[in-house]
Parts: structure tokens; C-alpha cells; sequence
């Protein structure tokens, strides 16, 4: 059956046909366009998590490698000479390895956020733009930089259970509340991050900027933010390193629900809300600059 026009005839069925399956076509793509638009943060998360499998090797052998070499170095060596000679309550009240494993959980998760947040946002960037094709399909750049929270999040949380379970093999956790260590170290990790990764998202060219961070920033945040001695026991001329630092005010509160550490109501809320004041507006001052960068 035919419909006749002055131009010829087309086949009613298979225009019918055709028009039904361009519908769909369109129909289909308006979904995954509104899926990507609504998830877009989900998937970025998962290409991120699938390319740390590429090293998952390194992932594991830093997750159960650190705490067991930091802890029994820490127990078993300068842990043991330090109750020697001091007693079994020598700093704070406790022994020296419960004194010293929260800041150790806490420093571990700086160091991961440390590694996700350099180098993969570099790469995504500038070294094997990923970014920029992503950018190029619904998924906008807020959403690249959501995504990579994300995944962060996932291997920080992940490494920081880790940490907490040998930190209770090591009977360096004698609180019950101390499992809350690992949501403060994830959220330190954040607060150091964030800010990062902003400024790694600024970099047009690598000229060793990414090492300089970790050698004259990381470095000494971890020496100089409480994490072996009592800040307080630091000349008053260097103390504002670790005033400053996330690793001490997340070791502070690592150190509250890990043993039960004295420290004033109103020093705690300082403690949160500097740490979130660092990872809030890092994070949102990321998304600003990737959009400025992959947009324009």
C-alpha cells in the first residue's frame, strides 16, 4: 500500500518505521543526556576508581605497608624507649604509641589526598587532557572536579579503615569511639586536598611546582603539627606551623575520640570548623577554575 503525491509515492510502512525509530533514537539520547547531567559527578568517580586499578599494586602495598611499619616502629622501637624512660603514660597521659597513632592515621590520609590530588588532576588537565573531552559531552567541569572528590573520598575512607584495624591490632585505640578516626582523617585529607587541587588546576606548565609542594609544604606540616611531640612543646616561634596546619587540628580531634584527650568544647568546634573552612572553599574554588579552563 502506497500513498501518491504529485512528487511520486512513499511507502506508508516504512516511513512509519523510520519515523518510530528516529523518535526513539531521540528519545534515547535525551535520556542518557539527562543521566549524564544528573550523575555526571558518579561517573567521572568511576573512570577515576577504574584508573586506580592500574596501580592498585602500589594503593595496597601503601595502605597496609604504612600503618604496619609506622605503628611498629612507633610500638616497638621509639614507643618502647620512650615509656622506658618515662613511664607507660608519657605524653598526654597515655602511652607513647596511643599518643602518636592518631596523628599517624591523620598524616596517612594527607598523603593519599596528597597523591589524588596532584598528579591525576595535572594529567586529567594538561599531560592526557581527559578533562577536556569529558567536558565536551553533558558532564560539565564542576561536575569532573565533583567526581574526583569522590573517588578521593572512596580510597581515603578505604586506606584510613585499614589503618584504624592495625591500630587496634597494635592496641594503640583503647576508646571506644575511636573508629570515629577515620571520618576525621578522611575529612583532613579533604581539607588539605581541596585546596591542591585548586591550585594544580591553575597550572599551565610543570616546572617541578607539584614536588615543591610536597617538599616544602607536606613535609613540614607533618613534622611540625603535633603529630610526634605535643605542639605545645615547640618554641612559640614555630607553633602557628601547626595553628596553621589541617594535620593538627584533625590529630587534635583524632586524639579526642581515640583516648579521650582533654580539650576544651570550644577549642573542638574550632578544630571542625577549620577544617572545614579549608575543604569547603577549596573544593568550590576548584570547580570555578576548571570551568574557566575547559570553557574557555
Amino acid at each position: 500500500m502506497t500513498a501518491h503525491s504529485g512528487r511520486g509515492s512513499l511507502p506508508t510502512a516504512e516511513t512509519a518505521v523510520g519515523a518510530g525509530v528516529a523518535a526513539t533514537l531521540r528519545s534515547d539520547r535525551r535520556f542518557q543526556v539527562q543521566r549524564a547531567r544528573r550523575f555526571g559527578a558518579w561517573y567521572v568517580a568511576e573512570h577515576r576508581l577504574r584508573v586506580m586499578r592500574s596501580y592498585v599494586s602500589t594503593v595496597l602495598i601503601g595502605a597496609v605497608g604504612t600503618p604496619l611499619l609506622y605503628l611498629f616502629a612507633m610500638g616497638v622501637g621509639l614507643g618502647a624507649l620512650v615509656s622506658a624512660n618515662l613511664g607507660p603514660h608519657a605524653v598526654d597521659g597515655v602511652s607513647y604509641l596511643q599518643f602518636v597513632a592518631p596523628a599517624l592515621l591523620c598524616t596517612a590520609a594527607v598523603t593519599v589526598a596528597s597523591e589524588e590530588f596532584t598528579y591525576p588532576v595535572m594529567l586529567g588537565f594538561k599531560w592526557n587532557p581527559t578533562f577536556l573531552g569529558i567536558s565536551s559531552s553533558p558532564i560539565t567541569p564542576g561536575q569532573i572536579i565533583d567526581g574526583m572528590v569522590i573517588s578521593v573520598v572512596v580510597r581515603l575512607v578505604a586506606s584510613s579503615v585499614v589503618y584504624w584495624l592495625f591500630m587496634q591490632l597494635f592496641g594503640a585505640t583503647p576508646s571506644g569511639t575511636a573508629f570515629l578516626g577515620v571520618l576525621i582523617a578522611t575529612l583532613v585529607g579533604l581539607a588539605f586536598g581541596a585546596p591542591i587541587m585548586a591550585y594544580v588546576a591553575t597550572i599551565q606548565t610543570d616546572s617541578g611546582q607539584i614536588a615543591m609542594l610536597m617538599r616544602f609544604v607536606l613535609l613540614p606540616l607533618t613534622l611540625f603539627s603535633g603529630t610526634f611531640f605535643p605542639l605545645s612543646s615547640m618554641p612559640i616561634y614555630l607553633q602557628w606551623i601547626g595553628w596553621l596546619s589541617p594535620i593538627w587540628h584533625g590529630t587534635q580531634l583524632a586524639r579526642i575520640v581515640s583516648y579521650g584527650a582533654q580539650v576544651p568544647p570550644w577549642l573542638i568546634v574550632v578544630h571542625v570548623l577549620y577544617l572545614f573552612v579549608l575543604f569547603v572553599p577549596g573544593w568550590l574554588l576548584a570547580r570555578r577554575i576548571a570551568k574557566r579552563r575547559l570553557y574557555t
